[in-house]
């Protein structure tokens, strides 16, 4: 039985890790395996606008890869009012919106895993993002670094 591969979301701290200093040796990984075919990134509008103020390197690479490897999203209405729903609850506040965009997306589009260095708005919330979830009838979200996500993987294989 051939393996499935894995949809994961990425925010622009994850494609921007690849190039910083502090975190680019535990992103690369993720990123060769991108590029190898054994995940497919969900991009979305709200990654765009992100990567729009991105240095021209980051956008160059992610630009780059290839586009099978790519899926895009929209926002929508509903992934709106998801992400307006976090703020509602308390999960963030409103400083925090496109963080919530990303997580509304990534819950809407069934994505298996979203993958940020953004700890303090993503990663040390993600009981509160998945406890609206649930509340609202929406599916968990798996919400981990790019490190994280290979250690998985390799230790599901």
């Amino acid at each position: 039985m051939e393996k499935r591969i894995q949809r994961i979301y990425v925010d622009s701290s994850a494609v921007g890790g690849k190039f910083n200093t502090r975190v680019a040796e535990q992103t690369k990984p993720f990123w060769d395996a991108v590029e190898r075919g054994e995940f497919v990134v969900i991009a979305s509008d709200v990654l765009d606008d992100e990567l729009a103020g991105a240095p021209k390197r980051v956008q160059d690479f992610f630009y780059g890869l290839p586009q099978t490897s790519i899926e895009r999203v929209i926002s929508t209405d509903e992934s709106d009012d998801l992400a307006e729903k976090y703020i509602a609850e308390g999960v963030v506040s409103e400083s925090s919106l496109a963080d919530c965009k990303h997580i509304a997306l990534a819950t809407l589009t069934g994505a298996d895993a979203l993958v940020s260095w953004n700890f303090r708005h993503m990663i040390y919330r993600r009981a509160g993002y998945n406890d609206v979830n649930e509340k609202l009838g929406y599916p968990r979200i798996t919400i981990q670094t790019p490190e994280k996500l290979m250690e998985v993987s390799y230790d599901e294989t």
